[in-house]
């Protein structure tokens, strides 16, 4: 029975975030490619190879994922992969439709020589709205959240610090090929992204601790443990009015993965009382190191 939820819990957030990639790839090529400006991450590759050699981002995105799908898979599992996978596959598609559309010139994209500001506020907020639906969804567009995760199960890194670098990274190298005053106006649009990215999945703290008092609290424990690779702590505590003894979990997650956790709380025990706090700072494994 809760195989059967669960199936259907994870089929109902595929549609979020179809719509969140193809709001992404919109944006993309309607605002970002068009005005030759950058994103960071494994996009920025794409968008690098698609300035110098004129390769399709939607080609390229997916050739350079492969092999971190491999190594994701291997290192991180089938279920975390799998959602990362479909957003991947997703974006790819939909930045082949958008590229269909312009070649055919049923889609003018909007190009400009004056005010890019205009450009980066509105491409930072269709790119943070399309990322901000396919987090918020328990998704990823693959390519740098891959090795984010990867660097964080291994060296015990925050995913933050590993995506920040290799977006600057990735930023920095193009400073080769294109103006800088357009690098400049991207960093731009990727602050206003990320703004975006934490309204839409309400809040801008780094992660979110959760108190979850439960009768199977040692059963949720275990289970966070597999499908989350994260810790938890139980604490002993006895109910004010039945007097009986229980035990309270606590757990700190990753914004991203707040309705993984809570979706993993309702499979285990649907009648658990769960409070969900915002966390100002974390230091430690999986999150900033001390």
């Amino acid at each position: 029975m809760k195989t059967d939820v669960w199936t259907r819990d994870k089929l109902r957030n595929l549609p979020p975030i179809l719509l969140g990639t193809a709001i992404y790839a919109f944006g993309l090529h309607y605002f970002i490619i068009s005005n030759e400006l950058m994103e960071g991450g494994v996009t920025g590759i794409a968008l690098l190879l698609n300035y110098i050699f004129h390769l399709p981002p939607s080609l390229s995105t997916l050739l350079i994922n492969i092999p971190l799908f491999y190594l994701g898979w291997r290192h991180l599992g089938k279920e975390s992969m799998a959602y990362t996978i479909f957003g991947t596959l997703a974006l790819s598609f939909f930045l082949w439709i958008m590229e269909w559309l312009i070649h055919h010139q049923w889609l003018e994209p909007f190009r400009t020589n004056k005010d890019y500001f205009l450009v980066t506020a509105y491409a930072g907020l269709t790119l943070g709205v399309g990322l901000g639906l396919v987090f918020r969804y328990g998704g990823t567009t693959g390519g740098g959240d891959i090795v984010a995760r990867i660097v964080q199960k291994a060296r015990g890194w925050s995913m933050g610090q590993v995506i920040l670098w290799f977006d600057a990274t990735v930023i920095g190298s193009s400073l080769f090929f294109i103006d800088k005053e357009k690098i400049l106006y991207t960093f731009v649009v990727v602050f206003i992204t990320t703004k975006v990215i934490d309204v839409i999945i309400e809040g801008a703290y780094a992660a979110r601790a959760f108190t979850v008092i439960s009768d199977h609290a040692e059963e949720l424990a275990s289970q966070i443990t597999k499908q989350m690779d994260r810790s938890a702590t139980l604490m002993p505590a006895i109910g004010a009015y039945s007097k009986e003894q229980k035990k309270v979990l606590y757990c700190v997650v990753a914004r991203q993965e707040m309705k993984k956790l809570k979706d993993l709380v309702r499979s285990v025990d649907p009648r658990a009382f769960i409070i969900i706090n915002e966390v100002q700072d974390v230091l430690g494994e999986g999150f900033k190191p001390e």
